[in-house]
């Protein structure tokens, strides 16, 4: 499983990539505003310090609604740095920008997907990631991780080279959960990657060890 992390925090992808386990980095608009980036300029910039701490795919979303600008913005975003993934919204127009892309070997990520016929959709399209929102599910009694496992099963039965990219995720069960039943990607906050660091006994543990170890040194 790919470990990508959703911010566009510089600090917090600092600290993922440090740790070494980063694949990549997902942003979108909300992320940007979160930390004070607007503005078309600073917005580009913004990518290029991204793409210059992971070397690894970063998705890049349109702010666009129809063909002819989600093609133009998302040209503009792809010639930034080859890693960029143009992220593109489950939208009629977005379906047919998807399939351009693909055409045309720029990466693409389908964001804001619910439902399985939309990441039927987006693999025929010939998307790279698709990204199901399960915590947004789980927001309206949906079962979030049920869509992951259905999603996974219609690409294995088609040999769909589309990868299902777990987003919004909320906490490290959700994370863990995605990796049994075969997600390709997770994407989430920086804090929940480190919660997979933590447990009691490791802690306790640990303290025995530095304890008896200090007792045998005097």
């Amino acid at each position: 499983m790919k470990f990508f992390i959703d911010t566009a925090n510089l600090n917090d992808i600092q600290e993922a990539y440090d740790l070494g386990v980063l694949d990549g980095v997902t942003t979108n608009p909300s992320l940007m505003h979160k930390e004070g980036i607007s503005g078309h300029d600073n917005v580009m910039a913004h990518y290029k310090k991204i793409c210059e701490i992971v070397d690894g795919d970063i998705s890049a979303e349109v702010i666009a609604t129809d063909f002819e600008n989600i093609v133009r913005e998302g040209e503009a975003l792809a010639d930034l740095h080859p890693n960029i993934v143009v992220k593109v919204p489950m939208i009629r127009d977005g379906v047919k920008a998807i399939r351009y892309f693909s055409d045309k070997g720029i990466k693409t990520n389908c964001t804001l997907v619910f439902s399985a016929g939309q990441a039927l959709l987006a693999a025929k399209a010939g998307a790279t990631y698709v990204s199901p929102f399960i915590g947004r599910l789980d927001d309206v009694a949906t079962n979030g991780l049920s869509l992951i496992e259905q999603i996974v099963q219609i690409y294995d039965n088609y040999g769909y080279q589309t990868e299902v990219l777990a987003a919004s995720v909320r906490h490290v069960m959700h994370l863990v959960q995605c990796a049994e039943i075969g997600a390709d990607v997770v994407t989430c906050p920086l804090s929940v990657i480190t919660g997979l660091l933590k447990h009691p006994l490791t802690d306790s543990g640990l303290a025995t060890f530095l304890a008896d170890h200090a007792k045998g040194s005097k």
